[in-house]
């Protein structure tokens, strides 16, 4: 691969970078996947202050390449979290979930790098006015919490290059080589991957989340609860007790008393498959085995690379 902006701002060797991920992204993924050449990131949206420390420094002493936290901005101790990443010196934050302009500013003049997540060209030019240094287009393909406006990956990222002069990265439906070469194709400058790295060993999902992924098929997931916050997921009771739910014309606070609390930790943490929520992307139908991290970092450098010599074989 090439030299391009993401590479030269992360100071990585390859352009992939591992979703930070709710209950799957501690440091033992994201150091692995630094290690790998690419920017592992831990997910601070699972976690108090000081877990998020703690995964900080055990990421440090664990590699010395660079890494990043993805802070989602609804979290209630904002502060604190913020005030942890710029005493642990983490080179990059990725922020979603709320407005850039916020602590874009704050963490840019202690020499942090800063890259939101969006879903729409709006957001996105939002986000380059709001002075971060890169953003992540996440097409609805991608598990978890999504956009609203249901934009695919693949119309997102064009539409997305088109306006944006800052670097692009990719999300949404991205789990093999040909796929990476493919968002680069239409635009962007890397990707990030979070569901191939659920089906990690080093994930810190629990191992019953795991095989579930591994089992999904086309179809598996879905996109609901859009009257709270849109999230994408794995087919199970809960799920069914929501379309259950859809059947009675709920009002919104029925919605929120049947997801209650802890979902997420129930189902992908603890390994609850028929209580717990379970998040993950459509392109899980696609994903069929458990790997270490770093086997699946060299996969998708050799799929990419494959990929490229059959593309320059495609006639038109």
């Amino acid at each position: 691969m090439t030299q391009n902006r993401i590479k030269e701002l992360f100071g990585i060797q390859y352009p992939i970078i591992q979703a930070g991920m709710i209950w799957a992204s501690g440091w033992k993924l994201a150091s692995e996947v630094s290690e790998a050449g690419g920017l592992g990131i831990i997910g601070a949206g699972s976690m108090y202050p000081e877990v998020l420390r703690e995964h900080i420094e055990k990421c440090k002493k664990a590699t010395s390449k660079p890494f990043a936290v993805n802070v989602p901005m609804l979290y209630p101790d904002l502060d604190k979290i913020m005030k942890i990443i710029i005493e642990e010196k983490v080179p990059v934050v990725f922020t979603s979930a709320g407005n850039p302009k916020t602590w874009t500013p704050h963490l840019k003049s202690h020499n942090i790098k800063v890259v939101h997540v969006v879903s729409s060209v709006k957001f996105a030019l939002k986000s380059q006015d709001a002075g971060v240094d890169a953003v992540v287009a996440e097409g609805f393909e991608a598990g978890g919490h999504n956009g609203r406006e249901e934009t695919t990956t693949f119309t997102l990222i064009p539409m997305v290059k088109k306006e944006l002069e800052i670097p692009l990265i990719a999300a949404g439906g991205i789990a093999s080589g040909a796929g990476i070469l493919a968002a680069m194709i239409l635009g962007a400058d890397a990707v990030q991957i979070g569901t191939r790295f659920v089906a990690s060993e080093e994930a810190s999902s629990h191992i019953n989340f795991k095989n579930e992924v591994v089992r999904a098929r086309e179809g598996d997931t879905k996109l609901t609860l859009k009257e709270l916050a849109p999230v994408r997921l794995l087919k199970n009771k809960f799920y069914q007790d929501i379309q259950n739910l859809y059947a009675t014309s709920p009002s919104k606070e029925e919605l929120q008393d049947l997801l209650g609390r802890a979902r997420a930790k129930k189902g992908m943490f603890e390994g609850d498959l028929e209580e717990g929520e379970l998040e993950i992307g459509q392109i899980s139908g696609l994903v069929k085995d458990i790997l270490p991290a770093k086997k699946i970092m060299e996969n998708l450098i050799s799929e990419f690379e494959a990929a490229k010599i059959e593309a320059s074989a495609i006639q038109f």
